[in-house]
């Protein structure tokens, strides 16, 4: 089975990404946890979506404040990518609002801020909808 792939932009995020671990490994689902600032590596984020294509079956996009990274992944890939919106000054409704609001031809899927644990939940449905 492929792997979720769980990308924050930032490590202050791990706290939401810990959630969807403890889902993932719950239900036995191989995934991998990389920090990639979508501002601050953007070379290193290109890099990391076209070594994972292969492997990597959904995205979950954890990030605060301007919450580009989802977009910008779905930008670059065709993979599924769920965007997790982190609680921040202003409670979160900056990351929610920027990652529901994408151009069309850039779909991400977004849950509710903070939770994690939604994201890992709607990756194992992705992944069984693909299943044979």
């Amino acid at each position: 089975m492929k792997k979720v792939a769980i990308i924050l932009g930032s490590e202050s995020d791990r706290a939401v990404a810990d959630k969807a671990v403890k889902e993932l490994e719950g239900h036995k689902i191989p995934y991998e946890v990389k920090v990639i600032s979508a501002h601050r590596n953007p070379d290193e984020l290109d890099r990391y979506l076209r070594e994972s294509e292969g492997q990597v079956e959904v995205i979950i996009a954890i990030a605060g404040l301007s919450a580009a990274l989802p977009g910008v992944i779905a930008s670059k890939t065709e993979k599924p990518v769920i965007g997790v919106p982190v609680s921040g000054k202003l409670l979160g409704m900056d990351a929610l609002l920027s990652m529901v609001q994408m151009p069309s031809g850039v779909p991400v899927g977004v849950v509710g801020i903070d939770n994690g644990e939604n994201a890992a939940l709607l990756a194992l449905r992705i992944l069984r909808v693909k299943e044979p």
